[in-house]
């Protein structure tokens, strides 16, 4: 049933964003002309090219879709995956303008799709595709530092990142800021400490910030907090895992974990560390020591817990399951988990929903430091990292000459450390997020007619890309 209605709106996924859009815009004030311009994807590059197999030639289906061009360089991930189609590309490039403006990361919004399974093919294979793919964008001029910047995606990675960024220096063996050209790659390659898990972190510190609001949690029937808070976890892909390891690091319970083959359930908490080493080594969540499997995702999905993570695919809750939900917070982790079908259902339970298009900010924001880091061609923290190192231990050594008593050596190595690059970037995410929630929490609790935080978050973002519309002249 689950499939069949994944069919019947594979091509909904864009009508769904224009009706959040026309939801939200009514509360902004702006010429109709400047909220048209922003509504609709500037550019959409559908691409068809042969890649030769063990098996002979196959004919690749690609995408590039550039939404919104009021600030550039554009940015999206690419995504690996036999569902890509143009309709879910152009929906996930509108999202990635309204998030980089929520989060105040100066990019306009792309997206770009591959059509293939990657289970499917050879890893040379996976480079034929990704490098003819990489040039295809160079062609059009879809693809550059201050032009259109890709990032991993469902089903990229690191690796993918790599044969883009080989490739784009390749053709542009003169271009000083090559790097930039894409963001997600190795560290060695020009990438940034923290990049990796920044989508799951980005998703705790959002749901943090939302439970530090004694306010609001009291409505929730929660504690602020996220100390004790039972967590399901859909998902155990790069941002699922990360998102399960924060949360279990800061004191909640995984009751539930799951994926594709299945999920697993342990009222006293899961360790996602163990989980993942042992789906490495069995190739499955399921017989995991000391849990209970489940028959399926969709039991996992309706479990009762305080916050449920949908880190996987869009339209996983609907509406023939939200009815079944019994989650208190549901943080979108993926993007479009929740169909507007389902939201309408949710709401009208009491569950709050904290929407895609501001939790998993993470990994844009982390790719614009990334970005930063490559334009300036200097590591975070290298200028400063001794400095501060050696100020703190001059201040520790007057402390001590002034009070007479003496710090440990491991008070020492505490506070005198200077700040790595991972530091800094762990940092500037838990600025960027905390900072973001504050302006659409405010927006939430004092815009008339805005009741929800998916409509306010759309407002938020609406109000900053108009504005820069208007500040660039183009409707006098």
């Amino acid at each position: 049933m689950a499939s069949k209605l994944m069919e019947q709106r594979e091509d909904k996924f864009f009508a769904d964003v224009l009706n959040y859009f026309e939801k939200a815009a009514k509360f902004v004030d702006m010429p109709e002309g400047i909220l048209d311009q922003i509504k609709f994807c500037n550019s959409v590059y559908r691409i068809k090219y042969p890649i030769k197999t063990k098996d002979g030639f196959k004919v690749i289906e690609a995408y590039r879709v550039e939404h919104s061009h009021h600030k550039l360089p554009t940015k999206g991930g690419i995504r690996y995956s036999e569902h890509v189609n143009q309709d879910e590309v152009m929906a996930l490039a509108a999202l990635m303008t309204y998030k980089c403006a929520i989060v105040d990361v100066p990019f306009g919004g792309a997206k770009g799709g591959i059509k293939i399974n990657p289970k499917d093919f050879s890893e040379d294979e996976m480079e034929r595709i990704t490098r003819r793919y990489t040039s295809e964008l160079i062609k059009k001029n879809f693809i550059g530092p201050a032009i259109d910047v890709p990032a991993p995606d469902y089903g990229s990675g690191e690796r993918e990142m790599a044969w883009i960024v080989d490739t784009y220096t390749t053709f542009n063996p003169t271009e000083l800021n090559a790097a930039g050209c894409v963001t997600g790659k190795p560290i060695s390659q020009g990438g940034i400490s923290g990049r990796r898990e920044a989508t799951g972190l980005g998703v705790f510190y959002g749901v943090r910030e939302a439970l530090n609001h004694a306010e609001d949690a009291k409505k929730w029937g929660l504690k602020p907090g996220i100390k004790d808070k039972t967590v399901v976890v859909q998902g155990m892909g790069n941002v699922g895992y990360h998102t399960a390891k924060f949360f279990y690091e800061g004191g909640a319970k995984i009751i539930a974990l799951a994926e594709y083959e299945g999920a697993i359930y342990n009222p006293k908490g899961l360790d996602p560390d163990a989980v993942l080493a042992y789906r490495q080594k069995n190739k499955t969540l399921l017989g995991f020591p000391g849990a209970t499997d489940l028959k399926s995702t969709g039991e996992a999905l309706e479990l009762e817990c305080d916050i449920l993570i949908p880190a996987a695919l869009e339209n996983q809750i609907h509406s023939q399951n939200a009815k079944n939900i019994k989650a208190k917070i549901i943080g979108e982790a993926a993007n479009g988990p929740v169909t507007p079908e389902a939201e309408v259902v949710l709401l009208k339970k009491g569950i709050y929903i904290i929407p895609d298009i501001y939790l998993n900010a993470g990994g844009v924001t982390v790719s614009y430091f990334e970005w930063l880091k490559n334009m300036s061609h200097v590591r975070f923290g290298r200028m400063t990292k001794r400095f501060d190192e050696n100020m703190n231990h001059s201040l520790m050594e007057s402390i001590e000459s002034l009070t007479g008593k003496k710090f440990t050596k491991q008070q020492h190595t505490d506070l005198e450390r200077g700040a790595e690059e991972r530091d800094l970037v762990y940092s500037g995410l838990e600025e960027t997020m905390i900072n973001a929630y504050h302006q659409i929490r405010e927006i939430l609790h004092n815009t008339e007619g805005v009741n929800d935080l998916r409509t306010a978050a759309f407002v938020c973002a609406i109000r900053k890309v108009a504005v820069s519309y208007e500040n660039l002249g183009i409707f006098p």
